[in-house]
């Protein structure tokens, strides 16, 4: 199932588990032959802590890479809708509209 879905062999997989069991985030039960893992959330949320000292820094400037991914859409797409002589450059004005 998990090599399906996430393209990691069995060998890999035990190994990232035993990385979260090793540094705390995840304990394992063994039954006959199986093991089974379950999170530990405490662990988690002493890295989500951690890792909110950095949430608004990357905030801000994920947000605004995003507004200049839209941007570079919006002036693709209005490119393609033109005539391949008008208007390559992207700082270029508009032209005039007729009638104003």
């Amino acid at each position: 199932m998990i090599r399906a879905e996430f393209a990691l062999s069995q060998p890999a997989v035990s190994q990232h588990l035993r990385v979260l069991r090793e540094n705390g985030f995840a304990s394992v039960r063994a039954e006959r032959a199986r093991r089974f893992y379950a999170v530990d959330p405490t662990s988690l949320s002493e890295v989500d802590v951690w890792l909110d000292r950095f949430r608004g820094f990357w905030d801000q400037r994920l947000d605004a890479l995003g507004t200049e991914l839209a941007r570079g859409r919006r002036a693709s797409r209005s490119r393609a809708g033109q005539r391949p002589d008008t208007r390559t450059d992207v700082g270029e004005a508009d032209p005039p509209v007729e009638g104003t």
